[in-house]
């Protein structure tokens, strides 16, 4: 199997933080959100994953650079998720590929999502979950999706794309080449043609779209508060405070509720910090009083 993960966004709804590290970047307990996923998607069968790159492209060209299975593909202009896709399609035969957005975390069954589609004789599946925040995907009642805005028609029911899809390659060449395009509006184009898109709804899983300070830091929360995503980031053992290596902790510090602190950093004597993510390197004042924040850089 295949795979590409879009990595390529401006990350407007995470400035100003995303003006330092492009979103897929962002630690997630001390480790590149990227890494997570190049991992998850290896532990389900992926043999050579293309990553695209705009934003802060350097960043993830010197983090990938060696990884021998991941193909890093520079886009000097936006491109967008159809784009990027359109830009990438000579990296592919014409067996279905994976493609994942970069700035979400699940823990959903990738290599059954592509099983599921290579036995439909689809041209794209989206994996889709009832999410009413991001509900907006039309599915009819055979399980097919018919439209992506507009009120639900009659037997037909609205749910949230959850940025997991399969598509066979042929598709992407209703893209046109070297603009800014969106997915959406091939699958529009897709529909009109009599093509055909599955609905693979799922249920009971673990997934959040990490696009807003608030979700990262929600994030942080269901991993070590509630336990979350044991088995694909490290078990934190009922402890909600993670520490990388060669953190210094100055006396007087206080931590309380949940805590995330990256390695190299500095967390200054007499210092608070409450439900807060400290980036590798960063540096914590000495006395001040930090609550659900996320700290980026030195003093």
């Amino acid at each position: 199997m295949k795979a590409m993960v879009l990595a390529a966004g401006l990350g407007t709804r995470l400035r100003p933080y995303s003006l330092k590290r492009p979103k897929p970047m962002f630690p997630v307990l001390d480790t590149p959100l990227l890494t997570h996923t190049l991992s998850q998607l290896r532990q389900n069968g992926a043999v050579k994953v293309v990553v695209n790159a705009h934003h802060l492209r350097e960043q993830i060209g010197v983090m990938l650079q060696g990884q021998e299975d991941v193909h890093v593909q520079m886009e000097d202009i936006e491109l967008g998720t159809g784009g990027g896709l359109r830009l990438a399609q000579s990296h592919f035969d014409e067996a279905p590929f994976l493609a994942v957005n970069g700035d979400i975390v699940h823990d959903l069954d990738l290599a059954a999502a592509y099983r599921s589609h290579c036995a439909s004789g689809a041209d794209v599946t989206m994996v889709l979950h009832d999410c009413p925040r991001f509900n907006n995907v039309r599915v009819n009642g055979e399980g097919r999706i018919v439209g992506f805005a507009g009120a639900a028609g009659e037997g037909e029911h609205l749910l949230a794309f959850t940025g997991v899809q399969v598509i066979n390659p042929a598709v992407l060449s209703l893209i046109p080449e070297g603009v800014f395009y969106n997915i959406i509006d091939c699958y529009t184009e897709l529909l009109k043609r009599g093509g055909s898109i599955l609905a693979l709804v799922v249920s009971s899983h673990f997934w959040t779209d990490m696009g807003t300070p608030a979700d990262y830091l929600k994030l942080h929360e269901e991993i070590l508060r509630k336990g979350r995503m044991a088995g694909f980031f490290v078990e934190n053992r009922g402890n909600p405070f993670c520490l990388g290596q060669d953190v210094i902790i100055g006396t007087g510090v206080s931590f309380q509720d949940w805590v995330a602190i990256g390695h190299g950093a500095t967390i200054g004597e007499g210092a608070s910090l409450t439900r807060v993510v400290v980036w590798d390197g960063a540096r914590v004042p000495p006395g001040v009083i930090v609550t659900d924040s996320i700290i980026i850089e030195g003093d």
